[in-house]
Formats: C-alpha cells, structure tokens, sequence
C-alpha cells in the first residue's frame, strides 16, 4: 500500500487551509439530525415486524402462520430483501464526491423518508416490502454522507466526537420506533398501529428544509471542487493504489458486522426460549443497553484520540468476538454480560473506525470508501444471520453457531495494524488531495 504523508507534511502542498469547525457547529448538528430521522425510518420495519404480520397475514394454516398471520419464510425472504437493498447506498454515497455532499445528503433523505411514509398506505405485504427496500439505500446513504460531512467539517481534535455524535444519533433513531410503540399505549391507552408509525416519517420530511439552512458543503471539497471540474473515477471506483486499503477495511467491515448481526439479532430469543428469562427482565436488559451504548461511544471518542485508531478498532474487534461467543456458551449471566459487552465495545468502535476510514481517503474518494464500507457491513450482517441460523440448525446448539460467526472478527482484528495510523492528523496531511 502506498505510504500517507507522516505528521507534519506541508498541509498547503494540496489546497489552502479550509474553514474547520468544533463537533457542536450547526452544520454538524443538522446532519445528526439527519441521521436521527434515517434511523428511525430504516428500523421501523422490523420494531413493527409482528403488526405488519398480523395486519397483511390471514392467521391461516399451522405453525408460525397461526400465530403470527405471514410465515416465517416470507416474512424472512422481505426483511432479507430489505437488509439486501442497503448495498444500493454504495453508488448513491459515490454521487457524493461528484455532485457534493450537502446536495446528496438532502435528496436521498426526502426521497428515502417520502417512501417510508408511502409504506404506510400500502395495500399489501409486498408492496410494503418493495417501499422499504426502495427507501433503505437511500437512507443508507444518508447516514454514510452525514459521516463524511462530519469528518470533513472538524478538526483533527474534534472529528472522532463529530463521528460518534452522528453514530448516537443513528442509534436514537433506530430505537425510536420501540420507545414510541412503548410510550404511546401508556399516555393514550391505545397501541400505535404501524401505519400511523410510518406515516411520522412525514414530520422529519417537513423539517428538511429547515435542515438545509444550517448544512453547509464542506470547505475541504467546495476548494477541491473549484481546482478540478470533476472526478475521472467512474462512479463507485477509487483510485489503484488505493483499492487494497479499501478492501482491506471492506473485509474487516464485513468481519465486524458478521458477529453483530446475529449475535444482536438472536439473543432475546435465546434468553426467552432456551434460558427460560421472562420478557420483564428482556426488558431491563433493553433499558440498560441504552446508556451502556452510550458510554461506549464516549470511550471510543476517548482511545481514539488517546491510543490511536488503529489500537481501539483492533481491541474492541477482540472484545465484540469474545463477548458474542460468551452471549451463547454459558448460563444467563454470561448471556447478559457478553450481550453488554459486545454492546459497549461495538459502540467504542464506531468512533475509531469512522474517523480511520475518512482519514486515510482523499477527498475525492471519501463518499465513496464510505458507500463501500456500508455495503460491506450490509453484506456482512446477511451473511452472518444465515451462517448462525443454519450452524444452529445442524448442531442443534447456539454455542457452535456463536464461535463459527465470532471466531472471525476476533482472528481478523490484528489486520487494522496493516493500515496507517492518523490520530491527530489533519485531512490534508493523512490523505492529501491530488493537484
């Protein structure tokens, strides 16, 4: 791989220095917010998932269809055909670098959160499903540009809390549609239908253009932008020496999310059905999830910039593959903590990682490595729900299936010492921008 400029390269050898803001700037905020509302619009679905069952479902015939309305093989082929769609985001992220990131961001926000709003007129199980899975790249995208707004906009002291404010704030948003479905049936006495959920994507809608007021392009590529007219990297592609780097975080990507899909996905079910816990302690571990997921963010911002990038990803990889064979090859307390665990250490990852991967991709290209990225993770997490599904079919045990998904990640983890180390390097020092 080609060697980055070390600490201290001459930052005016590519462009005049740009206008570099604090973590908490408007235009940061506004495109946390951003990731709020595609949170919530792309997890809605699945909080929902028994409503919408029950709503386009019959209940006739034996087994799951009984119960539910839909069976568990249709209501498997839609949500994987929604997790499958976020690989659209990779080509929507690359219209970034060519068309700019404010721009991007805005119209696959409306168009992403207009569609989740359609889903809730729909006549029929399918055409809900194809509303959502039309809807997921775009709001993918969202939440890849928002990353790169945040990297781009900030310092190098600020950028690792920029990146994890916009990775809380895509978590507030997934787990909006729980709370309100929790909440509204207390302060109303009524449940909230899952129509009436989808159709809140209107009010983020209505708020985009009170968004677009305090967004701003970043100076970095507007200054890029007006030295060359465009890009001459086809849409999607980065540069050759390059293409290593990118695959290399492509697979540890995938790596990451191969354990955290289904270590994430299954363990209530494991807890409820084979542990024998009740829904009331489910419960109290949801509740507790939230403010660990937050501390891990704020350690994560902290070892970033105090060890170093490539030091927290590799370390919290170790711990996410150890805390999700610990989930499933013990009693309920290893279950509990390894669950927390790989919980706070994913979340401590999430700053590392974002701010290693816009660090070490010039500007050019820094959408585009993001829209990769996503859609490694988005693979990864298919990949490892079908692989611990069909492992726990043919050993008839959640523990072989918990070591094949978690083995990976924690085997994986020394491959980030292979790329470069930023902390504390400015954008133009790390991953200067061609003349």
């Amino acid at each position: 791989m080609s060697a980055l400029p070390q600490k201290g390269a001459t930052v005016a050898a590519t462009v005049a220095r740009p206008r570099l803001h604090g973590w908490r700037h408007p235009a940061i905020l506004a495109a946390a917010a951003l990731s709020v509302a595609s949170g919530f619009a792309q997890f809605g679905v699945f909080t929902a998932l028994g409503d919408v069952a029950t709503a386009f479902g019959e209940g006739t015939g034996g087994g799951v269809a009984a119960e539910l309305g839909l069976s568990a093989t249709t209501l498997g082929l839609g949500l994987g055909l929604i997790r499958l769609a976020a690989l659209g985001g990779l080509p929507l992220s690359a219209l970034a670098d060519r068309r700019g990131r404010k721009s991007v961001l805005l119209g696959c926000s409306a168009i992403g959160l207009g569609l989740t709003g359609l889903a809730a007129l729909s006549p029929g199980y399918w055409v809900f499903i194809a509303l959502f899975a039309l809807g997921r790249p775009l709001l993918s995208a969202t939440n890849a540009v928002a990353g790169v707004i945040a990297a781009e906009e900030t310092r190098a002291t600020d950028r690792a809390a920029a990146i994890a404010l916009i990775t809380a704030a895509y978590g507030l948003g997934a787990g909006l549609p729980a709370a309100l479905r929790a909440a509204v049936p207390v302060l109303t006495g009524q449940p909230l239908a899952f129509r009436s959920l989808f159709a809140l994507s209107a009010l983020p809608l209505l708020c985009l253009p009170l968004a677009a007021r305090f967004l701003e392009e970043p100076d970095r590529f507007t200054r890029l932008r007006a030295t060359a007219r465009s890009s001459r990297l086809g849409l999607g592609a980065v540069h050759r020496e390059l293409r290593a780097r990118l695959g290399l975080l492509c697979l540890l990507a995938f790596a990451a999310t191969f354990v955290t899909g289904p270590v994430n996905g299954y363990v209530f079910a494991y807890a409820e059905n084979v542990l024998g816990v009740s829904p009331t302690i489910t419960f109290f571990i949801v509740l507790a999830a939230a403010p660990l997921g937050l501390l891990g963010l704020l350690a994560g911002r902290w070892t970033a910039d105090a060890w170093g990038r490539r030091t927290t990803c590799v370390a919290m990889h170790v711990v996410v593959g150890l805390a999700g064979i610990a989930a499933y090859t013990g009693g309920l307390p290893l279950a509990i903590g390894g669950y927390l665990a790989g919980l706070v250490a994913g979340s401590a990852y999430a700053p590392a990682i974002g701010a290693l991967s816009a660090e070490i991709f010039p500007t050019e290209e820094r959408a585009t490595a993001a829209g990769w990225l996503t859609a490694a993770g988005a693979l990864g997490a298919v990949a490892g729900l079908a692989a611990f599904g069909v492992a726990a079919d043919a050993f008839a045990s959640f523990a072989p299936a918990a070591v094949l998904v978690s083995l990976p990640v924690a085997l994986t983890a020394p491959a980030y010492l292979w790329l470069p180390e930023t902390r504390g390097l400015e954008l133009e020092e790390s991953a200067p921008d061609a003349r």
